[in-house]
């Protein structure tokens, strides 16, 4: 079950870099492009909630789950 995470399309729709997110959001760029590349393991919800706050969006927005 891989999940897809949509950050980049939203970060273009919004015109926003991906290092005025980070600085936004308060983490690091590297941490943001592992979960922009979808390497990341685990996701802390306060994050979630920071970088949808920033894009004023929703979870499912950013997450999707692409079928096997």
């Amino acid at each position: 079950m891989p999940i897809e995470v949509k950050l980049e399309d939203m970060l273009h729709e919004r015109r926003m870099t991906m290092t005025e997110l980070a600085e936004r959001v308060g983490i690091t760029l590297a941490n943001l492009s592992i979960l922009k590349t979808g390497k990341a393991k685990a996701v802390r919800f306060s994050t979630l909630d920071a970088i949808c706050r920033e894009l004023d969006c929703q979870p499912g927005d950013l997450l999707g789950r692409i079928d096997d």
